[in-house]
């Protein structure tokens, strides 16, 4: 199957997993608090459910697990996810998102592989004299041919470079080499400024991300530390969680706030029609493990 054709289902409505209120005074005495570890065993249990379609994080300010559950998800499944975090289910907080989550690639233009797909360049990054950019692991992970280096293209003819690394599942960043090699890369991103530093965002920090589908879009960091389960194995960690659209094509695109970048565009539900949930890998840890710095 095609990469870009890998694609999640997200579901509408909010449901709240809760013991059952008892009236008169035993009612706040139902109520149960849970410490840091036991939602660290929480969400660990979510990950041994292995349910494809989920997303979590903990929420250290409400006590819980914030799950995520897209259409594709059976109440069979999130009985699964209840029954895996056994005598700890109260500390879950489900959620069904509008939407269909995906990763964000397509054929098209742009940034062009062999198998056809196109995503979107995210920071040009440097390491001494040579450039490179940063873009997301599943767009430069190629699970059907050869591992790196292969070819990359600006238009489908034209050659960009060849990529040096690629980290997907697990994480989902990739860096790619220009070759030929410019004079000087931009520091700049598409309706943004200059980058001049990355650093990680912290709840309701504006951000902005631009891709080669929609283009610029705006929104607010609404979570973090989310992990994302995109089914068949593709588990991705510490993702930063927006409110910002995207659509197929915008995967790898940066995501940003004034001269500040914050991550990569790895994948989401809904449109930049009707709005949706938007994950992103971090940059910071996308640049410390591939050894680069803005330019």
């Amino acid at each position: 199957m095609a990469r870009g054709l890998r694609a999640l289902a997200v579901a509408t409505g909010l449901i709240a997993v809760s013991a059952l209120a008892v009236p008169g005074a035993a009612q706040a005495d139902s109520v149960q608090t849970f410490s840091a570890t036991q939602l660290a065993t929480v969400a660990q249990a979510v990950d041994t459910a292995d349910v494809g379609g989920t997303a979590w994080a903990v929420d250290e300010a409400s006590g819980t697990v914030h799950v995520l559950v897209d259409e594709s998800v059976t109440p069979a499944e999130v009985a699964a996810i209840e029954e895996s975090a056994g005598a700890l289910s109260g500390a879950l907080d489900i959620e069904h998102t509008p939407g269909v989550f995906e990763q964000y690639l397509q054929g098209g233009d742009a940034i062009y592989a062999d198998l056809g797909w196109r995503c979107s360049l995210g920071f040009n990054v440097r390491s001494g004299s040579t450039f490179y950019f940063l873009t997301a692991g599943h767009c430069t992970d190629d699970p059907y041919g050869p591992t790196p280096p292969y070819p990359l293209w600006s238009d489908g003819v034209s050659q960009i470079g060849f990529t040096v690394s690629s980290y997907f599942p697990g994480d989902d960043f990739g860096l790619v080499q220009y070759d030929p090699q410019p004079a000087s890369v931009p520091g700049t991103v598409l309706g943004g400024g200059t980058i001049t530093s990355f650093a990680d965002p912290v709840v309701g920090t504006s951000v902005c991300r631009s891709g080669s589908t929609t283009g610029v879009h705006c929104g607010s960091v609404t979570g973090l530390g989310y992990t994302v389960d995109y089914g068949g194995g593709e588990v991705v960690y510490d993702m930063i969680r927006t409110n910002v659209c995207a659509e197929p094509g915008d995967s790898g695109g940066p995501l940003w706030g004034g001269s500040v970048g914050y991550g990569l565009t790895s994948g989401g539900s809904g449109n930049c029609s009707v709005g949706g949930t938007t994950f992103y890998q971090r940059v910071t840890e996308a640049a410390t493990v591939s050894g680069v710095t803005l330019p």
